[in-house]
């Protein structure tokens, strides 16, 4: 062999190594999509810690010593969604590995009731963790004489787009006061386009569900100015009986610039997957959330951060947890509920 055709074969062996590395390397990354809200809302900006939390991407950064930084390989990202219901779907569908819902869309789907009544059971519906409590905010422009949830009728309200959560939880709130959709000039908006119209006074109130302070709310009282309603009282305490995923809730004074504390009712957020996905990579997302490094992402970098706690991960999460995460919480002494 000659000394060229010996240079043919090392550049060909030197070729075939680096390609065969690629390959290799290309194959070690997981993309792991997480379905949120719309991005006015708590969803959205909670999904984008959880996925810095979880990603890890080979070379994308260091560690400290002894301190994981999510799972190898893979790059979570945050997804903005109509929230609950299209999170679920998604998932079911395959279009999503996992995604945030209320704790009471996740029960319906599971059981084929609610809101799912007549509809198959998403019986492949898993949970991950329990985050934090999600409030639900009746919000009212100032001057609007809202100070009930009966002073709804004939107002115009906005109730969330279809496919969320706040949607099916505004129209449990108005049935248990005596009201429905028709008895309001219903609007279908996200919370953004639902500030705007109410500052432009071409709305009298909203419904937002999610954990606060939500951004487009700090903004609207800071800028114009906004009531809250309460949901309290034997309407709100019947309600509460007959669905046990609600709890009652205060939004303290000040959480919005001139509002005062006002009683109101929350439901859980959950972080749910697929029963199809595997129980390694599962494990692996659920250890990754709550290492160190990502406690440290939570406390700085949302309020609702600080509220989501390993401790309280399996707390009314209302549908089976998933082998892989139930696995993680096994090994760190955490029983399920």
């Amino acid at each position: 062999m000659d000394m060229r055709t010996t240079r043919r074969l090392a550049i060909g062996i030197l070729i075939g190594g680096s390609l065969a590395a690629a390959t290799g390397f290309a194959q070690e990354i997981k993309f792991f999509r997480i379905g949120t809200g719309g991005t006015a809302g708590t969803y959205f900006p909670i999904g984008g810690l959880i996925s810095n939390a979880i990603s890890s991407a080979p070379g994308s950064r260091k560690c400290e010593e002894g301190g994981a930084c999510g799972v190898p390989g893979l790059v979570a990202t945050a997804v903005a969604t109509n929230g609950s219901v299209a999170n679920i779907n998604a998932i079911q569908g395959g279009t999503l590995e996992a995604g945030l819902t209320q704790s009471d869309v996740a029960y319906w789907a599971y059981t084929g009731t609610g809101v799912y009544e007549g509809k198959p059971k998403v019986e492949g519906l898993r949970a991950i963790a329990n985050l934090y409590p999600e409030t639900i905010h009746l919000v009212a422009r100032k001057g609007a004489g809202i100070k009930t949830v009966a002073d709804l009728k004939g107002k115009r309200v906005s109730l969330d787009e279809p496919g969320s959560g706040t949607l099916i939880d505004a129209r449990i709130v108005l049935g248990a006061y005596g009201l429905t959709e028709k008895d309001v000039k219903a609007e279908y908006l996200k919370p953004n386009a639902s500030s705007d119209r109410l500052r432009d006074n071409a709305l009298d109130a909203y419904f937002f569900v999610g954990g606060f302070p939500v951004g487009a709310v700090v903004e609207l009282a800071t800028s114009v100015g906004v009531e809250l309603v309460p949901i309290s009282g034997p309407e709100a305490d019947k309600l509460l009986k007959e669905y046990g995923f609600f709890s009652k809730d205060t939004i303290p004074a000040e959480t919005y610039k001139g509002v005062a504390e006002t009683p109101t009712i929350s439901v859980n957020a959950l972080l749910v997957t697929n029963a199809s996905q595997s129980d390694d990579l599962v494990y692996g997302v659920t250890k990754a959330l709550w290492n160190d490094n990502s406690r440290k992402l939570l406390d700085s970098g949302h309020a609702k951060g600080k509220q989501i706690k390993k401790e309280t991960a399996l707390q009314g999460v209302g549908i089976p947890v998933h082998p892989g995460a139930e696995r993680f919480y096994k090994e760190a002494g955490i029983k399920t509920q």
